[in-house]
């Protein structure tokens, strides 16, 4: 009889994981996840303070139909991936029915929630941590270091010729932040646009791509917006300007020089400026830089908040437009960045051998 695996991701970086894990436990494990319940990725996928307030109820909703599944279905293990609000609440609930439970991506614990890590250790039985320094945030044999699927994947990737003058705009998934960098982005375009320089957008989905080309409004023509293919854009690539998250280290990966951009609202940015002691940097090859080793120069210019202006954006692209030197300095800091991620395995094989120890292993006990 196939094993029960609940396997939960809610943003579009989770669900892509969430499908290599299933497929390599596809042939021994029934896979159930949100969207078999009704809920859609671009639904769950809301970010910062009052964007989850406003939808307050819905999430609710979201967390008791996946509570009673849990109970009803009784899956042998509970896989979640990323999107720790709801993901830790619905792995605490199968925890207290005696089901196994295995997180993806640790939460950024080191950052600026140290406090939760026993609430991390109550809620799983393994961790399966994408950065190298994360283990050591834990007790002993509780998390494991499994290398970084990006890096694989980028690894495997064909090499593609750079492009002279293209630029790759990545100006986030999320609604709010089309609705925040689109703006500057426009601008600082425009400043930039000359003969032999091109701008290509990727959009992650139909949505992501209304969204964007609403904000372009008369100026279409000023880039191209594309379905999906960051990946491949970046590599191709002469530099890059891309939105806070995990597409900065995709671009790292591609050796990109790239300018990380970010904007929240005025409270949001106080509230996380008081709660974010643990790092400095917000882009994770700026943090692998930092927290393994590296010394000299961030190998990413980071402009939030007020720093985020089309005027920034404009000088740091044009260093690597017009210098060649200056871009090939930057490629190298961002190698040495990424060689951190490096095991020698392929992760998500790592990571399903977690998930397979964990289903043979003894059911535990329901908790009062």
């Amino acid at each position: 009889m196939k094993k029960k695996v609940l396997l939960l991701a809610g943003e579009e970086s989770g669900v892509l994981y969430a499908r290599q894990i299933a497929a390599r436990l596809a042939d021994g494990a029934e896979i159930r996840g949100y969207s078999d319940y009704g809920f859609k990725t671009e639904d769950l996928a809301v970010m910062g303070l009052w964007p989850v307030i406003a939808r307050l109820f819905y999430f609710l909703g979201v967390r008791r139909t996946m509570r009673r599944a849990i109970s009803s279905w009784r899956p042998d293990l509970v896989i979640t991936v990323d999107y720790p609000g709801m993901n830790m609440s619905l792995a605490a609930h199968a925890k207290k029915l005696g089901i196994k439970t295995m997180h993806v991506v640790s939460p950024q614990v080191w950052a600026w929630k140290r406090r939760k890590i026993p609430v991390v250790e109550r809620t799983f039985d393994r961790l399966c941590c994408f950065l190298p320094f994360e283990p050591k945030c834990y007790r002993d044999g509780f998390a494991v270091f499994t290398g970084h699927p990006l890096y694989d994947a980028f690894c495997g990737m064909e090499e593609q010729a750079r492009e002279n003058g293209l630029v790759a705009v990545l100006p986030g998934s999320r609604m709010f932040e089309i609705e925040n960098l689109m703006p500057v982005l426009r601008v600082a375009m425009e400043r930039l646009s000359r003969p032999g320089t091109r701008f290509v957008i990727p959009a992650a989905n139909p949505r992501v791509r209304a969204a964007i080309e609403s904000r372009l409004g008369s100026m279409k023509g000023l880039a191209t917006v594309q379905d999906g293919g960051a990946r491949e854009l970046l590599s191709r690539a002469t530099c890059a300007v891309v939105a806070s998250g995990t597409a900065t280290l995709e671009a790292a990966l591609a050796k990109c020089p790239t300018v990380l951009i970010y904007k929240v609202s005025g409270f949001t940015a106080f509230f996380l400026r008081l709660m974010i002691k643990g790092t400095r940097h917000a882009g994770l090859a700026n943090i692998l830089w930092a927290r393994c080793g590296g010394s000299g120069e961030q190998p990413m210019p980071e402009l939030l908040q007020e720093d985020c202006t089309p005027e920034n954006v404009v000088a740091h692209l044009s260093r690597w437009l017009d210098d060649p030197e200056e871009r090939a300095r930057c490629v190298g800091r961002l190698e040495a960045a990424t060689a951190f991620l490096r095991t020698g395995e392929d992760a998500m094989a790592r990571i399903a051998e977690e998930a397979a120890a964990l289903l043979d292993a003894p059911k535990e006990v329901e908790r009062a």
